[in-house]
């Protein structure tokens, strides 16, 4: 599917408890989205911020998907987490902080699963393709790019989403490329302008965080939207996706 139709990628940043993630699951698929995200571990930048689930999360999102039919991503942080994740996930996401994590890498090249492989924050779109290179080296080939901010001077947003790179991607590689404008700007006031901007550039999709009660989420509460407002933003993503796709087949 990535690569040839658009893909709405939408979810939690975390999976918090089984009420919310099948509410959440349901809401976005009755919105259009393709595949339910939500984090079961999580990289957190404080050691004693909530850390995810674990497989408790995972099984979560596994009844989710019982419910809903949605397929699920959700990320390996550690190589002995591999085929536990694996028996549960249909797409493993590998997170910018790993993304120079070699040995995890060629651990996932070696499993016959999707893998969304972000760009790191701090990370050029030559050292990315070479990340990707350790995945597909292993005998994967089932490698998506996922764009989602890289750190510059300013202060006024997280990260600075590079819409740059999704035509510097397509140029040199057919690898599909998706956009994550929740974590790219970290601010759910920018995600709905992202997210049709990085359509018009040309993504393959977008991966973007949902929550039903975002002021209380124990995770990146200030980035995630509302059902409603995810509901609206879905309206627009899709009429645009659908023009674009013409416009790019005349």
């Amino acid at each position: 599917t990535f690569g040839k139709d658009f893909v709405l990628i939408a979810g939690p940043c975390s999976v918090e408890s089984e009420k919310q993630t099948i509410e959440i699951a349901e809401a976005v698929k009755s919105a259009g989205a393709n595949i339910l995200r939500g984090g079961a571990f999580k990289p957190r930048t404080s050691p004693y911020d909530f850390q995810g689930l674990g497989e408790e999360g995972l099984k979560i999102l596994k009844k989710a998907r019982e419910i809903t039919g949605l397929p699920i991503i959700t990320e390996v942080m550690d190589t002995r987490d591999i085929f536990l994740v694996s028996e549960y996930a249909d797409i493993l996401q590998i997170g910018s902080r790993n993304m120079q994590n070699y040995s995890l890498l060629k651990e996932i090249g070696k499993i016959n699963k999707p893998v969304l492989l972000k760009r790191g924050m701090n990370s050029t779109i030559y050292e990315w393709l070479n990340a990707a290179e350790y995945i597909l080296s292993e005998g994967n080939n089932k490698v998506i790019l996922c764009e989602r901010g890289i750190r510059t001077f300013d202060s006024e947003y997280r990260s600075t989403l590079d819409l740059n790179a999704i035509p510097a991607i397509k140029a040199i590689t057919n690898l599909p490329i998706i956009v994550d404008p929740s974590h790219g700007t970290g601010d759910q006031r920018l995600v709905a302008s992202m997210s049709l901007a990085a359509i018009s550039a040309g993504t393959n999709g977008l991966m973007i965080e949902v929550h039903n009660n975002p002021e209380h989420a124990l995770s990146d509460d200030k980035q995630q939207l509302n059902l409603v407002k995810f509901k609206e933003l879905s309206k627009k993503i899709f009429k645009l996706s659908k023009f674009m796709i013409s416009i790019n087949n005349e």
